[in-house]
């Protein structure tokens, strides 16, 4: 929509289309508590401010998707619960309809992360946890990516260095439980190409492990500050005592970016890195963040 003026022209010609039961103002809009089913098959049941929804509501969609939380005009503000068709969630910070602050997000696969989220990504500090083998990534993260000083923890042992785009790169060091430690570097590992793909950059890069010598155990912090990126569109609102979450919000209809889940690091002497994240939100959620129904901006 162009202007304020038309969004509420369209948001009066959608309400008539629904169906809503409770309180109203002086004006006839819905102020108070009240319970709507949507023209699309959608339900929120909640508190309303002058037409709007305002403060603590359910919203629940027709594929099964439900957010359970704090409304600002309309929009997911404040703290609130989505949970995802493929049994996904996330539980904690919105702003502005999206995922931004403190939150924890536990993945369709049992991985979960849990830290700073900004512009609907996973920005700042954070732990990933991998289901499967218990390992963790516990450091700075970037635009949704292992990106900067950060830690991988094993069963007996852990990795401690730096990470560009989901990558062990640079130097580094092994810690291993019995007393020691193998310090040394991620280097870009030189690969083969056909000829008539010399002009191409490689799809997957990969890193080798190059050590270089092993001593006692030696004291390590990360120090990396990772600084908020510019959104798409606009600016969001400010956080206050909280973190991370949203890009462009477009009025009621734009659709959540899905998080994805990092690779894990493979060995220490060879690992590939992964451009792509191996678990994206499925297609059916990615659209779910947002409620077409009554949102007018």
């Amino acid at each position: 929509m162009s202007d304020l003026g038309s969004d509420y022209e369209e948001e009066e010609a959608q309400q008539e289309l629904e169906e809503y039961v409770g309180e109203r103002n002086e004006a006839g809009e819905r102020h108070g508590q009240g319970k709507v089913r949507l023209a699309n098959g959608d339900t929120y049941d909640g508190t309303y401010e002058n037409g709007r929804r305002h403060g603590q509501g359910t919203y629940r969609f027709k594929n099964g998707a439900r957010y359970i939380g704090e409304y600002y005009q309309n929009r997911k503000h404040g703290t609130g619960t989505f949970m995802y068709p493929d049994g996904s969630k996330y539980e904690g910070d919105w702003v502005d309809d999206q995922r931004q602050g403190q939150g924890v997000y536990t993945y369709a696969n049992g991985d979960t992360y849990s830290g700073d989220w900004f512009a609907h990504q996973r920005h700042g500090q954070g732990v990933y946890t991998y289901s499967d083998t218990g390992s963790r990534y516990r450091g700075t993260w970037g635009n949704g990516k292992q990106e900067g000083a950060g830690e991988l923890l094993h069963h007996n042992h852990r990795y401690q260095g730096k990470f560009s785009n989901n990558t062990i790169l640079g130097p580094g060091k092994y810690i291993f439980d019995i007393g020691c430690e193998q310090h040394g570097a991620y280097v870009q590992a030189e690969q083969e190409k056909e000829e008539e793909e010399e002009e191409e950059p490689l799809a997957v890069p990969t890193t080798r492990w190059s050590p270089e010598k092993i001593c006692s155990l030696t004291l390590w912090s990360p120090t990396a500050e990772v600084q908020p990126p510019a959104p798409v569109v606009g600016d969001p609102p400010e956080v206050t005592g909280s973190d991370p979450a949203p890009p462009d919000a477009h009025p009621g209809e734009q659709a959540a970016e899905p998080s994805e889940a990092p690779a894990q690091e493979q060995s220490p002497d060879h690992v590939t890195a992964q451009a792509e994240p191996t678990n994206d939100l499925p297609e059916g959620a990615r659209d779910e963040d947002q409620e077409p129904g009554e949102d007018a901006r």
